[in-house]
């Protein structure tokens, strides 16, 4: 009767884990002139999100609940697993791209207050980008890269909106 009642609470933390999981990967949508640094405050965002989860998977409490159940061989631990594996993937991929991101971050300011002669940032942006590209176990992706670059294009373009008003 233990058993039943735990094997129920874990899979209300189940479908709860699954929520976030799928909401985490739905289409994000943005405005269409949203500069790179929202692209960082993104990642920011959902690695804060999965840290939580994360710690709240490793509390004392759900360990407890977690070895009764193995002690009861409970079939439930499989989907368990499954999950806590997938939550820590994600969790790592959003650590990853903060890190890498904050290698881009010191562009990103230039970028925004340069006049439309920014090209002399542009080699330097571009380069860390490719480096990026390469050694990110998890940006690497085309449709992270697009997303990059597209914010990256935003912002030339609001920096270059912004000198012709002013100017």
């Amino acid at each position: 009767e233990v058993t039943e009642k735990l094997e129920e609470v874990v899979m209300i933390w189940i479908k709860q884990i699954r929520q976030v999981l799928v909401e985490s990967e739905q289409i994000r949508r943005e405005a269409d002139d949203v500069g790179p640094s929202a692209e960082l405050e993104h990642w920011k965002s959902r690695m804060s999100s999965f840290n939580s989860l994360l710690d709240e998977i490793k509390s004392s409490r759900v360990k407890k609940i977690i070895s009764i159940l193995q002690a009861a061989r409970s079939k439930t631990l499989k989907q368990w697993k499954e999950l806590d594996g997938r939550v820590t993937i994600a969790a790592n991929e959003a650590k990853d791209n903060v890190r890498y991101l904050y290698i881009l971050d010191k562009f990103f300011g230039p970028l925004a207050n340069a006049s439309p002669v920014m090209m002399e940032h542009i080699p330097s942006l571009m380069s860390t980008v490719f480096m990026i590209y390469c050694t990110s176990p998890y940006y690497n992706t085309s449709e992270h890269m697009t997303s990059l670059f597209l914010k990256i294009t935003n912002q030339m373009i609001n920096t270059c909106k912004t000198y012709l008003c002013e100017g």
